[in-house]
């Protein structure tokens, strides 16, 4: 059976990595099994160092599309074209995609059009904000799939209630923690941990990325500036990409941020030495679903800037707390998290690392018995 692994950027490649190491093992032992990895962009792409691909032990995608466009439907058209003369090229029986941008959404309208099996991976996830692409993206790509992966308990009630039938919804886990066990004894230590000199438990991480919360600079610099005082003497390291790192290094040189001698803006980290400074951390403050489950994962406190999460086993039964954009709140969870008084918290159910071997065992018995 040929399978094709769709991802449309950098973090997907992280979430199907588990996926891919499966199936290797699997074909090595004799397994009647193929698997393609197609990206929607170019190869020269710059996110895409050769490290991610080292560190998360998985081949470069053996066919790039090229498609390349700051206008989401421009990048949809140019998507579903080149993915739909792939398909037509290269025998597939299940196309397996993951998360919500717009390229997926494209990569799943072609496949069901082509009439091929198509799986989702992180299905179920919804921020209830139908203002957001991305949101229509997940609606869209949950109502196509054959088979929908969850994370959880709560992603699949959302399934569910939407109409899916039960029999395509699967609960296999979460595939971020299949690679933070699969890597657990191979992080490294960034060269960074002693030019700071950082101390493990006695720093903070903070990662900004979604795009509404960055352009509102006013907003922006008071909740910098509440996390920063609440911090105290404690160091804040920030691995920022692009125009996160670019406006936060332009309030903190007009003086609109208060404490910005413990502020410390670094370079993006490889996988493996992002994932030491975050277990090492004595907490996190992000707007990222997948930093919040890594925190949890590591039992390491952990600060969303959002009203709501995709993620929501995160806050029932892990680390993670929503304070939205409001400055008090984020000064008040700071304060918290510096003074270790935190919540209890768990590992949330299935994140035992083996759900890769879930997803990919589900999709060859659909397969066989499709086959029959």
């Amino acid at each position: 059976m040929n399978i094709c692994v769709f991802v449309g950027a950098r973090p997907n490649f992280i979430k199907v990595a588990p996926v891919l190491r499966v199936v290797a093992a699997q074909r090595e032992q004799g397994a009647d099994i193929d698997c393609q990895l197609v990206f929607a962009g170019s190869p020269d792409d710059a996110t895409l160092e050769d490290s991610l691909f080292d560190d998360l032990q998985i081949s470069r995608p053996d066919v790039c599309l090229g498609a390349e466009s700051d206008n989401l439907n421009e990048l949809t058209g140019q998507v579903m074209a080149a993915f739909e003369t792939y398909l037509q090229n290269h025998p597939t029986d299940a196309v397996i995609v993951v998360d919500d941008l717009a390229s997926t959404m494209a990569a799943a309208i072609v496949t069901k059009k082509q009439g091929l099996l198509l799986a989702h991976l992180s299905a179920g996830t919804r921020s209830f904000d139908i203002t957001m692409p991305k949101e229509i993206n997940r609606l869209v790509i949950d109502g196509l799939s054959d088979l929908l992966f969850t994370a959880g308990m709560s992603n699949n009630s959302i399934a569910n209630r939407e109409g899916a039938e039960q029999s395509k919804v699967y609960m296999v886990g979460n595939l971020l923690i299949d690679n933070l066990r699969y890597n657990r004894t191979r992080l490294r230590k960034p060269q960074l941990f002693d030019d700071l000199k950082l101390s493990s438990g006695q720093y903070i991480v903070f990662t900004l990325n979604r795009k509404k919360l960055i352009g509102d600079t006013e907003n922006l610099g008071s909740m910098l500036s509440a996390m920063l005082r609440a911090a105290g003497d404690m160091p804040v390291v920030a691995p920022l990409r692009g125009n996160a790192a670019k406006v936060i290094k332009s309030l903190a040189d007009s003086g609109k941020l208060d404490r910005c001698d413990n502020l410390h803006i670094v370079e993006p980290l490889n996988f493996l030495e992002f994932s030491y400074l975050m277990a090492n951390a004595r907490g996190v403050v992000t707007d990222s679903g997948n930093v919040a489950e890594e925190a949890t994962f590591n039992a390491v406190p952990c600060i969303t800037l959002n009203s709501y999460t995709e993620h929501i086993e995160t806050v029932k039964v892990g680390t993670n707390v929503l304070v939205g954009e409001d400055a008090e709140r984020l000064c008040e969870a700071v304060g918290d998290m510096v003074g270790g008084h935190w919540k209890p918290s768990a590992i949330p159910d299935r994140w035992d690392g083996r759900t890769a071997e879930r997803i990919v065992q589900t999709i060859c018995n659909v397969l066989s018995q499709s086959h029959k």
